[in-house]
């Protein structure tokens, strides 16, 4: 998690906890990046949502929050969040969760097309599929005696969807949304911001289940691999008719080489009658799974790692150094070379496996990116060629082009 810079803020105790640098804030709550000590020197970085003053005094909001807090806490799994503790320090309320390095998806995106890397459609998948596990996790949680919890998300977002730098893929808030809906302060940007992700049920007042967050992920998945926003306007209400009524087009509109798979998936998941939609998250991670394992590079989480580190490697540095008890460390760079490559496209049906060299961002600040989209063939040729004398790509490719700039 990313501190906000304007925000940063001396340590103060919190209780049994030291808050060292505030993330965030919004309507609802802060967020602190955090340290509980123990016995025999024993510390443990974690982070604090406290809820903020104005709204302790809200009795109604209050019982809420700690119902759906203590329904979340029993959740655990690896692709979700953990809560470590619930409770009340003074006049605030918190919640004591997991702490994980990484980036939110309403990050990662912005930050890949503002270095001019196109976010791979395999990552999107990758990361669907990971939500999935979790949502189904949830969505199935009985308690003690067996008894379904009926838990629903119910605020599927990129900034709920949480991407570790070790490529693990965590779902926050699970269940808070239904407490945060109770609160007026919100401002209205922020509202806009949810209602966008929003199930045409969700939006009109119906009792939900699990489809409305597959409803939700569909609509996620959609502006991943589309790199268009499903539903937008410039009012509540006309967002609200946009999910309702508004037609949702093919992905392919958009972006024409799409495959048909993905496409079908998507159109499933987005469907407004929730009847014709998925009904479980196991259904739609099934048919994601089964694309991914057809096609010629199937991600794993050190891919994911990969290209994360690589896209966030200055702010990781800083990370490292503020997380750091001592003075502030000049960690290696994660690579040592930068690697070229044409962008990842999936094609419409399988071909022999190859696993592409990743698009990703030079070490070097002074230095740019420069992304090159080259016919499979031509790509092949490189490769081979950079192989025959023993080189990376990138090299070979730095190489001829420094030689042609010199000599031109």
């Amino acid at each position: 998690m990313a501190p906000a810079d304007s925000s940063r803020r001396a340590s103060t105790r919190f209780g049994k906890y030291t808050l060292i640098d505030r993330l965030a804030v919004g309507g609802m709550a802060e967020i602190f990046l955090a340290r509980q000590a123990g016995l025999e020197g024993f510390e443990k970085t974690i982070v604090i949502k406290r809820i903020r003053p104005h709204l302790s005094k809200q009795s109604t909001f209050v019982r809420m929050f700690l119902n759906e807090a203590k329904l979340a806490a029993q959740l655990n799994h690896p692709n979700i969040v953990q809560i470590y503790d619930l409770g009340k320090i003074a006049e605030s309320y918190f919640i004591a969760m997991e702490y994980i390095s990484g980036r939110d998806m309403r990050r990662v995106i912005p930050k890949a097309e503002s270095l001019g890397i196109p976010f791979p459609t395999v990552y999107a998948l990758k990361i669907a599929s990971s939500v999935c596990e979790g949502l189904y996790y949830a969505h199935q949680k009985t308690d003690v005696h067996g008894s379904p919890l009926h838990i629903v998300h119910r605020d599927v977002t990129p900034e709920n969807i949480f991407v570790s730098f070790d490529g693990t893929v965590k779902m926050l808030d699970f269940g808070i949304a239904k407490a945060a809906n109770q609160i007026e302060q919100t401002r209205a940007g922020e509202i806009k911001g949810k209602l966008s992700y929003m199930s045409p049920e969700q939006c009109m007042g119906r009792p939900l289940d699990q489809r409305s967050d597959l409803f939700s992920l569909g609509v996620v998945l959609y502006e991943w691999v589309t790199g268009f926003k499903l539903f937008t306007g410039d009012s509540e209400v006309a967002i609200l008719k946009s999910i309702t009524e508004g037609k949702i087009y093919r992905p392919s509109y958009f972006k024409a080489d799409i495959p048909e798979a993905v496409e079908n998936i998507l159109m499933k998941a987005l469907e407004k009658d929730r009847e014709k939609r998925y009904q479980t998250a196991w259904e739609m991670q099934y048919d994601i799974d089964q694309f991914l394992s057809a096609y010629e590079f199937t991600p794993s989480n050190i891919h994911l790692s990969n290209f994360l580190k690589q896209l966030f490697f200055d702010e990781i540095e800083e990370e490292s150094a503020r997380l750091a008890s001592g003075p502030k460390a000049s960690p290696e760079p994660p690579y040592d070379e930068e690697i070229f490559s044409s962008p990842t496209r999936m094609p419409s049906r399988p071909e022999l496996p190859r696993a592409p060299e990743p698009t990703v961002v030079g070490r070097h600040f002074s230095e740019r990116v420069l992304n090159v989209p080259l016919p499979g063939p031509d790509f092949d040729a490189l490769h081979a060629l950079a192989q025959k004398h023993g080189v990376p790509v990138s090299k070979l490719v730095r190489d001829v082009l420094a030689g042609w700039l010199k000599y031109r």
